[in-house]
Order: structure tokens, then sequence, then C-alpha cells
């Protein structure tokens, strides 16, 4: 069952960065206007299922919040400088190879030798599909080398925020329905210090209150799965959501590709799909 909630939040996320530029707004909207969304998704989530939250639990559960939002934000202000058919591929390799650190060396989850071939072969495989859909046909003009610059390095900090909110829950062992609403409000506030002075009220923050909601969905089913297939296994399934982000940023938004490109930007899709589907036999 756990790779079944790590499906969805691949689907889940996997399109969350296409509908929130087809709803429109700057990062900074579109970043509070997800908290919004998952805020009240979580509000509704904790009077139907009621759990029992300690104030140890919603201290770190807030905490891993506001890493989020610097891990959300920062991918919403990349898409400037890459678009999301780059970004996208990029900013999950960076996750996958933090989040699999983390989980092997940390926490142990690859305990035999047939799990650690597999795993490697599987990452390497997620991470080459990443690679392989970021490449560019032509050499790019000096300011193509300053954007990509600037864009991988506004993802490096993107990274280190996803990967400490996933972590974070993982190392106090905290469940999913116990996760949700501290760490919308650490969301929340987060957004709404890091965007204020930018004005993020707006009608772009009330359209994307559906990103948010979106979001929730999969960031339940992720937590969810943590604790039975593990943070290397169930967050790397979680990425295979790349694909949708990736095609859609070409067909659905028309950001432009050689079809040289297009050609390894599928090729890399389909590398994922293997490593993601490797992953899934990983756990014992």
């Amino acid at each position: 069952m756990g790779i079944v909630w790590a499906l969805i939040t691949a689907v889940c996320w996997g399109s969350i960065v296409l509908v929130s530029e087809k709803l429109g707004g700057d990062f900074h909207s579109q970043t509070f206007g997800m908290t919004l969304g998952a805020l009240l998704f979580s509000i509704v989530a904790f009077f139907v299922v009621q759990p029992h939250i300690t104030m140890t639990v919603f201290a770190i559960g807030a905490i891993s919040g506001v890493f989020w939002v610097i891990g959300q934000r920062n991918q919403f202000a990349s898409v400037d400088y890459l678009g999301v058919s780059k970004i996208v591929p990029l900013s999950t390799g960076m996750q996958l190879f933090g989040t699999t650190l983390f989980g092997v060396i940390v926490f142990h989850e690859w305990k035999t030798k047939t799990e650690i071939i597999i795993g490697i072969i599987a990452i390497c495989a997620i991470v080459g599909g990443a690679l392989l859909t970021s490449l560019r046909g032509k050499k790019g003009s000096e300011e193509d080398n300053q954007n990509l610059k600037k864009g991988i390095t506004i993802l490096l900090i993107s990274t280190v925020g996803y990967v400490t909110y996933v972590v974070l829950i993982r190392w106090f062992e905290i469940s999913g329905w116990e996760a949700i609403l501290p760490q919308a409000v650490g969301m929340f506030i987060g957004a709404l210090i890091m965007s204020f002075k930018h004005k993020p009220f707006n009608k772009y923050s009330v359209r994307n209150i559906l990103t948010g909601l979106i979001w929730s969905t999969g960031n339940l089913t992720l937590l969810l799965a943590l604790p039975l297939i593990g943070i290397a296994t169930s967050f790397s399934l979680s990425q295979t959501g790349i694909i949708i982000s990736t095609l859609g940023g070409i067909f659905i938004l028309g950001e432009k590709r050689s079809k040289k490109e297009i050609i390894w930007v599928i090729s890399g899709c389909v590398l994922i799909i293997v490593g993601g589907v490797m992953l899934g036999y990983t756990k014992s």
C-alpha cells in the first residue's frame, strides 16, 4: 500500500508547477496561495480524523513546513530562469540525491546486498533521466548560461528546504495525520513572512489555493507512505511525477524545445519510470 500512496503523491506533485503556471502570478503569490490551500485542507482533515498532537509534534511539524516554503518558493522562482520543463527534472535529481543519502546512510533503509544494488541502479537511472531531460541541443547564449547558473543556484537552496522538510518528519517518526496541520501552519506563517513585503494578497494567490489542495493531497499520501516503505523508496517514487511537469511544460505551456531535445526528454522520462519501478523492489 505504501507504493500506491507514493504514486498518488507523484501524480499530485507532478502537476503542481504546471497548474500553478497556468493559474498565473509571481512566485510570491503562487507560494502564498499554495499555503492557503494547504491550511484549509489540513484544518478539515484535522477535524475529520482528530489526531493527537503533542507540543513536540506541533513544533517539529511547523519547522518542517517552514523548510517546505523555502523549497517551494525557490522552485517557483527558478522557473523564471529555466522554465518548467528544465527546472523540474533538475530539482527532482537534486532532491532524490539528498533524500536517498539520508535514507540509506542515516536511517539504514536498504539492508540487504540486493536492495543496495537495485537501489543504486534505480537512483542512477532516475538522476540520469532527470539530467537527460534538461540537455540543450545547441550552445546557449551568454544570457542563457547566466540564467542556467542562477537557476541552479536557486534550485540548490530549494533542495535544502525540500530535503529537510521530509527528513525532519522521518527523524522524529511523526505520522502523516499528526504532521499535516502543524506543517500547514508552519507553511502559512513562513510564506506570509517571506512574501509580505511583495504584497501576495491578490487574485493569483486565491487561484493558487487549488495548487495548495493538490499539494496537500500528495503530502498526506507521502507521509502515509514514509513509515511503510521508508524515505528513500517513498520519496523517490513520489518524484516520478516529474514526467507530468516536464512534458506539460513543452506541450501545454509551449516551452520551446528542438526535436532532438524532445527525444532526450522522452528518453529521460522512460529512465525515470524504470528507476521508480525498481525502487519499489528495494523495500523487503
